[in-house]
């Protein structure tokens, strides 16, 4: 078994690290599943860009505060949030901007109208 081997932990970094990539993948799968499943289809592009650049800030956070290395042979911090600030960009260039700025057009006719 894996984890009795008193090796196994050792190679595998400190727990510090393992559990914030566990908290980050949280983060970041959840907002996204929510856009997904409740946002309208046009939308779901330029929010999942923001999910992912959030998700990125919050990586660099983490991995400045743990003092995480950055030259590093196996998966770091670092690596993820720079995977995220490439998933943000090119959700943010498939996107359509005419799309986001029809539906703050109809949330402000929205609120004039209840006004």
């Amino acid at each position: 078994m894996i984890v009795s081997n008193r090796g196994w932990r050792q190679r595998q970094g400190s727990p510090a690290i393992s559990f914030s990539l566990l908290a980050l993948s949280m983060l970041i799968g959840v907002p996204a599943l929510l856009t997904v499943r409740l946002l309208h289809p046009a939308l779901i592009l330029p929010m999942l860009s923001i999910v992912l650049f959030v998700g990125a800030a919050v990586a660099v956070l983490a991995a400045r505060s743990l003092h995480a290395e950055r030259d590093s042979k196996r998966v770091t911090l670092w690596d993820i949030a720079g995977a995220f600030t490439l998933m943000g960009c090119a959700a943010a260039i498939f996107s359509e901007p005419d799309h986001v700025a029809q539906f703050f057009e109809q949330l402000a006719e929205r609120d004039r109208v209840k006004d």
